[in-house]
Order: C-alpha cells, then sequence, then structure tokens
C-alpha cells in the first residue's frame, strides 16, 4: 500500500550487516514492510509457540541451511536465540542472512546489545509521514484536523474499524501485553490516568513531580513508567537548545507524542471537529508537525537533531532542526489564515549575534498558503519535507 521512505535504507542496511533489526511502536507496519522487501526469506514468529518449541528443542537443526535467510518476527520473546544467531553470523557471514523485529524494544535492544553488536544494523519505523501517507490513494487530501484526529497508523486506513475503538483497543492492548509484563503494575487504572495526564501535557515541559502527585505515586516511579513509553515509541522528549547562547535557559525537555490520533483519544477528542475546536488545538497541531518531522528525518535511517529554544523570561521557538553546520527555526501555528505576528520569535532568534549565519526561518502553519515575509518562509504543513 504505502511506499515507506525506510525501504530503500533497509535494503541497504542488509547489504552491508549481516543482521538488520527494525524496531517501532506497535501496528507501525514493521511485519509489513519487511515481508515485502525481502520476499525470498522464510518468515517466522516466536509469539508462535510452535516455531518457538521448535527453535528452543532443535536450533542448530532448525537453522542448518546457511543459504536460507531468515525474517525472524517478535525474536525478543526468545532471548537464548541470540547467542546462537551470533554463532551462526560468525560463522555464515552472510549479508541480510537474519531481519529481526520486535514489538517490545526495550527487551529486543537489550538483547542485541549483549550478543549482536556490531553484527546488526538497527533501524525504527515510526507510524506513516504525510509523505508516505500522499503515496497510496486520497487520504492526504483529507483537511488537516482529520488527520491530527484519525492519526497515521497505516493499519488505521486499511480496516473498517471506527478510529476510537481502534485507539481504544491499541492502548488496551499496550497496557495487558507490554506494560503489565515488564513493570508489574498492580494497579493498572494508576497507569492509564498518566497516560492521560501526559497527553493533556503534549507539546509541555515535563515536570514529574507534578504527574507524580496527580497520580499519587513517586518521582521514581514516573520517571520509569516514561522511559517505557519512550522504549515503546509512544513519545519522546524534545530537548532545549542551548549550544553557544549564554542567556539562562529551561533545561527540562518537553514531552511529544509520536501519534496525534492518540493524543485526541487520551483527551476523549470524539471527532475531527472536536479536535479543531479543543482548548488543546495548538498541542495537537504542534505535535503533529514536530512529529511529522521526526518521522521523516527517521525514515531516511538518521537520528534527529531536532530541539526547541526557550530563554528564560523571553520567547520561545518551536523547533530547530540542526543539519550539519545549518539551522532551521520553524514556528508552528494552527491557525489556517496567516498573519504577520506569526514570524516575530523566529525573526528574533535569528537576530541572535551568537547565531548561526547559515540559520533559516519558518513557519509552518494550518493553511494551504506559501509566501516570503522578511527572508522567513510560511509555507503549509504539507510541504515539511522541502525543510528536511
Amino acid at each position: 500500500m504505502f511506499v515507506r521512505e525506510l525501504k530503500s535504507h533497509i535494503l541497504k542496511a542488509a547489504d552491508s550487516f549481516y543482521a538488520v533489526s527494525i524496531v517501532g511502536p506497535r501496528q507501525s507496519g514493521k511485519t509489513t514492510l519487511l515481508k515485502h522487501t525481502f520476499p525470498t526469506h522464510v518468515y517466522i514468529s516466536l509469539e508462535d509457540p510452535d516455531t518457538k518449541a521448535l527453535i528452543a528443542n532443535d536450533p542448530k537443526g532448525f537453522f542448518a541451511d546457511p543459504n536460507t535467510k531468515w525474517i525472524i518476527d517478535e525474536a525478543q520473546e526468545h532471548p537464548e536465540l541470540f547467542s546462537y544467531l551470533q554463532g551462526l553470523i560468525d560463522n555464515n557471514k552472510v549479508h541480510g542472512q537474519f531481519i529481526l523485529s520486535g514489538s517490545k524494544n526495550f527487551l529486543l535492544i537489550e538483547q542485541i546489545s549483549q550478543s549482536l553488536a556490531g553484527r546488526i544494523a538497527v533501524l525504527e519505523l515510526l507510524p506513516l509521514s504525510y509523505k508516505e501517507l500522499t503515496t497510496f490513494g486520497n487520504y492526504a487530501e483529507k483537511p488537516i484536523w482529520d488527520l491530527v484526529y484519525h492519526g497515521l497508523y497505516p493499519g488505521t486506513f486499511v480496516n473498517n474499524t471506527p478510529i476510537d475503538m481502534w485507539h481504544k483497543s491499541y492502548i488496551t492492548t499496550y497496557l495487558e501485553r507490554d506494560v503489565r509484563q515488564l513493570l508489574q503494575v498492580k494497579d493498572i487504572s494508576k497507569f492509564h490516568l498518566f497516560l492521560r495526564l501526559c497527553a493533556g501535557r503534549n507539546a509541555q515541559i515535563i515536570n514529574m513531580s507534578e504527574i507524580a502527585s496527580a497520580c499519587g505515586t513517586s518521582h521514581t516511579t514516573i520517571g520509569e513508567w516514561l522511559r517505557i513509553l519512550e522504549a515503546s515509541y509512544i513519545i519522546f522528549r524534545l530537548q532545549p537548545y542551548y549550544q553557544n547562547f549564554n542567556k539562562r535557559l529551561v533545561k527540562s525537555p518537553k514531552l511529544y507524542f509520536y501519534d496525534s490520533g492518540l493524543v485526541a483519544h487520551l483527551l476523549g477528542i470524539d471527532s475531527a471537529k472536536h479536535a479543531e475546536v479543543h482548548s488543546a488545538r495548538g498541542a495537537l497541531f504542534e505535535g503533529f508537525v514536530i512529529s511529522e518531522v521526526y518521522k521523516q528525518i527517521v525514515s531516511q535511517g538518521k537520528t534527529p537533531n531536532i530541539f526547541f529554544w526557550n530563554a528564560h523570561k523571553s520567547f520561545e521557538v518551536d523547533l530547530l532542526v540542526e543539519k550539519g553546520e545549518k539551522i532551521s527555526a520553524i514556528e508552528i501555528k494552527s491557525s489556517a489564515t496567516l498573519n504577520p505576528h506569526f514570524i516575530q520569535n523566529v525573526k528574533k532568534w535569528l537576530t541572535i549575534p551568537e547565531n548561526n549565519t547559515n540559520a533559516k526561518g519558518y513557519i509552518i502553519y494550518a493553511g494551504d498558503q506559501q509566501t516570503t515575509n522578511q527572508q522567513i518562509q510560511l509555507m503549509t504543513y504539507r510541504n515539511i519535507d522541502k525543510i528536511i
């Protein structure tokens, strides 16, 4: 269906490494992409108890043919396998022989670090970017608030499940299968409250003490829960930018969700129209855009060097994208109408003496017009890839 930007980088990695691992959130399309990318590989899932038992009883026999290449899904379900794969890789030295994926990224990465370091490339597959959405059907032509409310998990576009039911099922599955197993949370309702509190703080600076107080739990527990959400690719933290600047800056990161649809569901938003008029409208659109930038960079096989700027008691710029010696300063506005005041913060940031001379300024908004105002480009969310 959708053309995934990461595909070419997966193929390149498979030509250079003996094994490749794809990590990312549940339902981001990892299995579908791998089956289409490597049609001649033998696919197995270690969530299948029969397959898992066969490998456990006779791994040498199961992987006896050195010419067979494998896709091993949910590889983290059999930790003992990784030591065996290490021996096979060292003996066979066949590029791209093993392609691994899994939904419990924290366990998968741990096993990779222990046994396959230096032998395997690790890439991330996130929900669809807007650019990928344009490659199939007419989904990208939908109004922006339809996309913000719906979210961009690929599976939500291929079945008839109402989106609110899909998100409810996703959260329930995530809670039951991942969090309960890994954190052994006894009161799952408290963790669900934590998720909703995080959604209410989307696009805000993280205050763990405040969240802990609202949940009735400890600062340490909240820190652990946030790390699990990060490892599960539910949220990410956007760090402040402060290099080469002497002003006192906010040093705490901001919290963002990878998918705006999940935020909308957790906030109790029940339609695209509701999202458009909701009090969290600005945070929803800001999160949608920043996640879009993040996804487009990751889909190129790169690590995002993105930050926000917040000088203490001064002004804020929503997003800085660092590309080598160049920096793009981006302000994000949820309005569909251009306003001359949009450029004020970016313009001010560009005048800081210590700033990089290669910096460029952009305003991304919810409308469709594009123009230039005092060397700052005002552009639609549909063209974020032009910045990346």
